[in-house]
């Protein structure tokens, strides 16, 4: 069963340096400040790993937006569809799709850009990326593009590798302009075409859901929360119908989607009664339930018994 890792920027970067054979302190951007959030640039060419591709790397939930342009054989492992390109792609990474990237052959070339959304949402119309169209959950942002098109992004990459090493005082204004162009340029274009059900796509769709689900626990204190509780919503973040999902995870557990994140969710309310001292609105909370009624009708349905019998 695949994994989905969380990779942080800090663990970006130490991969970074171990492939770069350089020090973590040698490939920040110079003047980028704390208050601005975080934006860098690579090519793609220096940093690629030169190892064999199996089928045990893991699906990687980067906790950073990425943008690449790939020019090489590639292709794109989603939950439920692999994306085959043959020669140039522009990719727009999120931090809530999973998703592998396998080279296809030797000759990769190319850049990516990571950022936070605290760099990139400064005094714009929309208060998060996800308001995007590239960047909304359920989206499957990858293109294949022609060489006409891969000459004109190559040079808005050049342009923000050209600033990133400057002196300009408001140069992380200027890339900002460089990058919103290159989200233009992809939320213009249609998505690859190139798509192909995988050999093993139900087994990736149910891991990838468990991981998604058990990610979210043990809750740990009164102001965490559950993000995703319905099956529209894991569908979303997985880029699948949902429609899909359910038929995946009822043949996969012989449980519905909504039976599975049911019985996670008594699980989780369970040990919550017995091993805290918390109060029922509190637990309610926590579990996702808009109102501590709904909560206990939901723990009654499931075990027959109302929250404080079970406490007790």
């Amino acid at each position: 069963m695949e994994k989905i890792v969380h990779t942080s920027l800090e663990d970006f970067y130490r991969e970074m340096a171990a492939k770069l054979g350089k020090d973590l302190e040698s490939i920040f951007p110079k003047g980028l400040h704390k208050d601005i959030g975080h934006f860098n640039v690579f090519d793609i060419a220096q940093t690629i790993e030169k190892v064999k591709i199996t089928a045990e790397m893991p699906y990687n939930r980067r906790k950073y937006y990425k943008i690449s342009f790939i020019r090489g054989k590639n292709k794109a492992e989603y939950a439920d569809k692999v994306i085959a390109i043959q020669k140039n792609a522009l990719l727009f990474a999120t931090p809530k799709v999973p998703y592998h990237w396998i080279p296809e052959d030797a000759h990769q070339s190319g850049s990516f850009c990571v950022f936070t959304e605290d760099f990139f949402v400064r005094d714009r119309w929309y208060n998060s990326l996800e308001d995007l169209p590239i960047f909304q959950p359920g989206a499957v942002p990858i293109f294949e593009i022609d060489d006409e098109s891969a000459a004109e992004i190559e040079l808005l990459f050049a342009k923000i590798k050209k600033e990133i090493d400057s002196d300009y005082l408001f140069k992380y204004d200027l890339i900002r302009n460089y990058v919103l162009e290159l989200i233009h340029y992809g939320q213009k274009l249609q998505p690859a075409a190139k798509i192909s059900a995988s050999n093993d796509a139900s087994v990736r769709v149910v891991s990838l859901f468990i991981e998604l689900l058990e990610r979210q626990f043990p809750i740990e204190s009164r102001e965490q929360r559950l993000q995703l509780r319905t099956a529209k919503e894991y569908a979303d973040r997985l880029a699948v119908h949902v429609n899909y999902l359910n038929k995946r995870i009822k043949e996969g557990t012989g449980k519905t989607t909504t039976e599975f994140i049911g019985d996670r969710i008594i699980q989780e309310a369970k040990i919550l009664l017995k091993q805290t001292q918390w109060n029922v609105s509190e637990i309610s909370y926590t579990l996702g339930f808009e109102e501590i009624a709904h909560f206990s009708n939901f723990f009654k349905r499931k075990t027959s018994l109302t929250p404080l019998e079970f406490r007790s």
